[in-house]
């Protein structure tokens, strides 16, 4: 399954381990974009407790049953 997730504020490139590999892309907006895909909903649970672990305001989460092909 292919997520999209967007959180209030930046993160560093670097965190993609603590997300489960998802891609981190900076928003002109101020957010942040989390987006790939995750084997199942195991693995969206845990990138989803580390948001709140980390106090990251949640603001959307999409999915898309279609794998997202890189252009």
């Amino acid at each position: 399954m292919f997520y999209t997730i967007r959180v209030q504020g930046h993160l560093d490139q670097s965190w993609e381990d603590r997300f489960g590999g998802l891609c981190i892309e900076q928003q002109a907006t101020g957010t942040t974009l989390l987006s790939g895909n995750l084997p199942d909903q195991a693995a969206l649970h845990g990138v989803l407790l580390q948001i709140v672990r980390l106090g990251l305001t949640l603001l959307s989460l999409e999915t898309n049953e279609s794998k997202k092909l890189d252009t």
